[in-house]
């Protein structure tokens, strides 16, 4: 069989419409399909598995939760046990509870409204096009999904690589991963996404319980690594 035949044959198997070597058009319509149908979308609600590796000791975490989105930009991004732990992104600041230690960080907003961040990426409002060059992924993992490459523009210690898996019949995206300097990557994958799933603003406030040790991060330019954030 031929090369030409070969990538034909495996783009039909991978992905239908999206070809193994699909053209600068095909990436942008994409691109613009997912942004218009998070455009379009007030909130939502999905349940999440995180899977964080660790480059060099080979180390996997796993997790899994609940996050909700309102925007213009709201997130209650909570952990269930054992790795207990709630992200709260309010409208004045950035709250990062740790229950079992009674622990509380507490950080300016202004960390979660870059656009390259995890937290913009994974909820649709990242300008992708503007912040990355974006390519289609070769071999595609998932045949079903549209594999997308993210490189920054303007990459970071934190952000040298993104990956976008979008479900090609609503362009949703159904799992994203970040890759820090280091090659430590940290994947999200997305279950049961509601659009314009019903929110209060009480699931976007914190106050910190009684007993918990406040670290106030407000003015520090970096703060301490966590998982969206950065």
């Amino acid at each position: 069989m031929s090369r030409l035949l070969r990538i034909l044959f495996c783009a039909f198997l991978a992905l239908g419409l999206f070809a193994q070597s699909a053209s600068a058009a095909d990436i942008t319509a994409a691109v613009n399909k997912m942004q218009t149908a998070y455009a379009g979308m007030q909130s939502f609600r999905a349940d999440f598995t995180q899977q964080l590796l660790q480059r060099e000791s080979g180390v996997v975490e796993k997790r899994n939760g609940v996050i909700l989105f309102q925007k213009p930009l709201l997130v209650r991004w909570e952990t269930a046990a054992p790795h207990a732990e709630l992200l709260m992104v309010t409208d004045k600041e950035i709250w990062n509870y740790l229950p079992d230690e009674e622990l509380a960080y507490r950080y300016s907003r202004a960390l979660a409204e870059d656009s390259r961040s995890l937290i913009q990426v994974i909820t649709g409002q990242s300008a992708l096009s503007r912040d990355f060059d974006v390519e289609a992924a070769q071999s595609p993992e998932d045949g079903k999904l549209i594999h997308l490459l993210l490189y920054p523009k303007d990459p970071t210690t934190e952000l040298t690589e993104a990956q976008l898996w979008l479900d090609p019949d609503t362009s949703l995206i159904r799992r994203a991963m970040v890759m820090d300097f280091y090659g430590n990557t940290n994947t999200i994958e997305l279950q049961n996404l509601k659009p314009n799933a019903p929110v209060s603003a009480k699931d976007f406030q914190f106050t910190p319980p009684k007993g918990t040790e406040v670290e106030d991060h407000v003015e520090a330019k970096h703060p301490v690594a966590r998982p969206l954030l950065n």
